[in-house]
């Protein structure tokens, strides 16, 4: 399981939070009820304590190679 640092946030086109992830791939962190309930990602200090938690990149676990070489400090975790 590839474990992966949450650098940043943004929102995308439908305005859904998504977690910048250190290895330089996304994921979304929508809040959601009953399915997804994650009310912290809708203020800013809700998102700001959450920065440097650790989500499970989904994108590394495929990638037998590993981070993708564009990612920030060359996706080293």
């Amino acid at each position: 399981m590839a474990a992966r640092k949450i650098i940043g946030f943004h929102q995308d086109e439908e305005q859904h939070w998504v977690a910048d992830l250190e290895c330089g791939h996304t994921q979304h962190v929508r809040h959601d009820p009953p399915w997804q309930v994650r009310p912290w990602v809708i203020t800013p200090e809700g998102r700001q304590r959450f920065l440097g938690a650790t989500l499970n990149c989904v994108i590394c676990d495929r990638e037998p190679e590993g981070p993708s070489p564009t990612a920030p400090n060359g996706g080293t975790p």
